[in-house]
């Protein structure tokens, strides 16, 4: 019974001496908010969380020696972060920079596919700031936490359809009837479409479904095609 009270005790302690170092060492990093948190970030709170549970709980492990590592490890993070403020070269290192996925209403497919996002991140994430027609976006910027800015058209922001007291058309969902230069057949059933009408308003369109990163149908009947590759290069201008 005594040793039981002894390691419950023992671990008392290292719980309370794992808390307060891992408590300065993130004061030291600096305040920030866990939607702001680059993958940096992520990943040196992960070890140093790491660290201190395994000193806490592991009754064999040296409890200075797991200090030890925790400070040295978060001195190592405060160095890289005061080098990425220093630093552009560094910066675009440790925590990356943003991204054009959307420039001029059109995807910026090498973008994508180089941050590794697809369509489907892309839409979810547009959905989720209230975009459910990807027409409406004018620009797109994947940003280094990996949260995603939108920009509407103009005819989208600011002064509405309702606050002119104009007539404004029927809205709803969008289905996505073509991603990534895939048919979605059961997408195009589901809207009371077929693949033979689809592939008529491809030929009209003088489009080839093998270079189309997505289709979408609104509520309202309007085909709406993103290009996968085109001419226009994304801007460089941000760090």
């Amino acid at each position: 019974m005594d040793f039981i009270n002894n390691d419950i005790v023992e671990i008392i302690l290292r719980c309370i001496i794992s808390f307060m170092v891992l408590f300065v060492v993130t004061k030291l990093l600096g305040k920030r908010q866990m939607s702001e948190l680059s993958l940096f970030d992520y990943v040196v709170g992960i070890s140093l969380g790491n660290f201190a549970s395994e000193m806490a709980i592991n009754l064999q492990a040296n409890w200075v020696n797991a200090m030890t590592a925790i400070i040295v490890f978060g001195l190592c993070a405060l160095l890289v972060s005061i080098s990425t403020v220093k630093s552009i070269a560094f910066r675009r290192f440790f925590t990356g920079k943003p991204a054009v996925l959307i420039q001029n209403g059109k995807l910026m497919y090498e973008n994508m596919k180089k941050n590794k996002y697809d369509i489907n991140d892309l839409t979810e994430e547009a959905r989720s700031n209230g975009y459910f027609d990807l027409s409406e976006i004018e620009y797109a910027i994947l940003e280094a936490n990996g949260k995603v800015s939108f920009l509407p058209k103009g005819e989208y922001k600011n002064i509405t359809i309702k606050d002119m007291g104009l007539k404004s058309q029927k809205q709803g969902l969008c289905a996505n009837v073509i991603i990534d230069g895939n048919i979605m057949v059961k997408h195009l059933e589901s809207i009371g479409k077929d693949e033979k009408w689809l592939m008529h308003e491809l030929d009209v369109k003088g489009k080839d479904v093998l270079n189309i990163l997505l289709a979408t149908i609104d509520v309202n009947g309007n085909l709406t095609i993103y290009d996968k590759f085109h001419n226009e290069k994304a801007l460089e201008i941000f760090e």
